[in-house]
Order: structure tokens, then C-alpha cells, then sequence
């Protein structure tokens, strides 16, 4: 008969090895992106409202989705989700199988944004779309775990947060625990003039944007790209966004949690 101390060295190789195996079948199950037809496809749906496809051109839609990387069945938090435009999207990108968690402040939803997402929700087919209103610093569904979205997006609502008063540390502590370990997270917003910090981010909508990497990286985060296609140089950054001369200056990032 084999002797204990025998029979652990014998057993001790295969866990390297199931391991492995295991690694490899997590990377076999992941799903791929939507290629370029499928983009399209979901893009030109005729149950898409003509207000969002003309917002497509505007927003470079293929460029964003692109910079996101969602997959089908994925969970995604769209943080300041606004009307829903993006959530939308990205509901339809993750599929039957995926689900998209919309999140709006309490401030938010007492204009019009509540009839604007109320009748998103009403002509959108699918049912894996939803909304959740909480305050910024708390942007998680109550009945959801902690560590199981995979891509929490906050588009071009950041700076919002400078007026509104929100703890801006405690939003991006809450957005590193409601990521997965590698889950990813994108903020864009308009880009603020050197010096001006979110000082104007209630009468320009802009923020800084080594502002905004230093708070999100102090929650954790690590940048891993940045997307140039919202760039343009020629804005001077002292106006607001909703009154450009010129197209606006938008940075958009890409943060992951180890």
C-alpha cells in the first residue's frame, strides 16, 4: 500500500494541471464581439427609435462599442444612465443572456429624464433591460451581490457629480466592488481646461481630466486605454458643451480592476 506521505506527492501534480484545465474552459466559454454585420444589424433595427439613430453619428457609436468590448451575455452597470441611449445599446449587445442594469440618481429623475427612460423601457423589446434609482454613491440594484458585473460604463455624466455633491471617492469604491476581478471601467466625459479641476462642471459640464484618472485610480483602478475618437484640439474648453463653436473636446478611458 501506497504511504500517505507517497500518496499526497502523487495527487499534488494534478492540481496544477486542473487548474489549468479549468482556466482554459473559463476562456473557451467567452463569448465573442459582435462583428461588424452584427453591429449594423442591431444599429439599423427598425424598432430603434429615429432619435437614437441619429444621435449614432454624433456619439460615434461604432467607435464607443468598439472601445467598450461588451460581449453577449454580459452584466453591465451604465451609470447616469440619462434617457438610456447607451443602455439600450448595450442591452441589445449582451443579448437574451446578458442584462443591463440602467442606474439614475434620485436628482436626475425628477425631470424630464423619467418620462424619457419610462418610455425607453415601454417600446424596448427585449426584458433584459432595467432601471435602478439610487444615489451616485450607492449604483448597485439592493438585491445584487458584489463582483458580478463584468463593464460599468459612466458616459459624460462624471463631472455631473462635482454640482450634485456626490462623494465622489465613495462612487468609485462602489463601482470597483460591483466589478468582477479584470472587469473593466469606461468613463468619458468633456474635457475641462488645465487648472480647472470639476470648478465647472455645472456651468460648462466639463471636468479635468488628470482630475478624473487620479480619483478613479485612487479607488484602485488601473488605466488600460484611451480613446482618441471623441478628440478635437481646436476646442478651447471655455465654453459650455451644449453651446459649441466647434465640436467639443471628449476624453474617454478605460480603467480595470486587478
Amino acid at each position: 500500500m501506497m504511504a500517505m506521505s507517497e500518496l499526497k506527492n502523487a495527487r499534488a501534480p494534478c492540481w496544477p494541471v486542473l487548474f489549468l484545465v479549468f482556466a482554459l474552459a473559463g476562456c473557451a466559454t467567452q463569448s465573442p464581439p459582435l462583428t461588424a454585420d452584427q453591429t449594423t444589424s442591431m444599429l439599423s433595427a427598425p424598432d430603434r427609435s429615429e432619435a437614437d439613430k441619429a444621435n449614432d453619428s454624433r456619439r460615434k457609436v461604432r467607435d464607443m462599442l468598439a472601445f467598450i468590448d461588451a460581449r453577449p451575455g454580459m452584466r453591465i452597470l451604465d451609470i447616469g444612465s440619462g434617457g438610456g441611449y447607451t443602455a439600450e445599446l448595450l442591452a441589445r449587445v449582451v443579448g437574451v443572456n446578458g442584462r443591463v442594469y440602467a442606474h439614475n440618481s434620485p436628482e436626475f429623475m425628477k425631470n424630464i429624464i423619467k418620462e424619457r427612460f419610462a418610455e425607453r423601457l415601454k417600446n424596448y423589446p427585449g426584458n433584459n433591460l432595467s432601471l435602478n434609482v439610487q444615489p451616485f454613491e450607492n449604483p448597485l440594484p439592493a438585491n445584487m451581490a458584489k463582483g458580478a458585473i463584468d463593464v460599468a460604463t459612466f458616459l459624460f455624466i462624471y463631472h455631473d457629480l462635482g454640482w450634485a455633491g456626490a462623494d465622489r471617492a465613495q462612487v468609485n469604491r462602489a463601482v470597483f466592488e460591483a466589478l468582477k476581478p479584470g472587469g473593466y471601467y469606461i468613463v468619458a466625459d468633456h474635457s475641462g481646461r488645465p487648472g480647472t479641476g470639476i470648478s465647472e462642471s455645472k456651468s460648462l459640464h466639463r471636468i479635468e481630466e488628470s482630475l478624473l484618472r487620479k480619483e478613479v485610480e485612487a479607488a484602485g483602478f488601473k488605466l488600460v486605454a484611451e480613446g482618441q475618437f471623441l478628440r478635437n484640439p481646436a476646442d478651447p474648453r471655455d465654453k459650455s458643451v451644449f453651446k459649441p463653436a466647434q465640436p467639443n473636446d471628449e476624453f474617454v478611458l478605460k480603467f480595470q480592476k486587478p
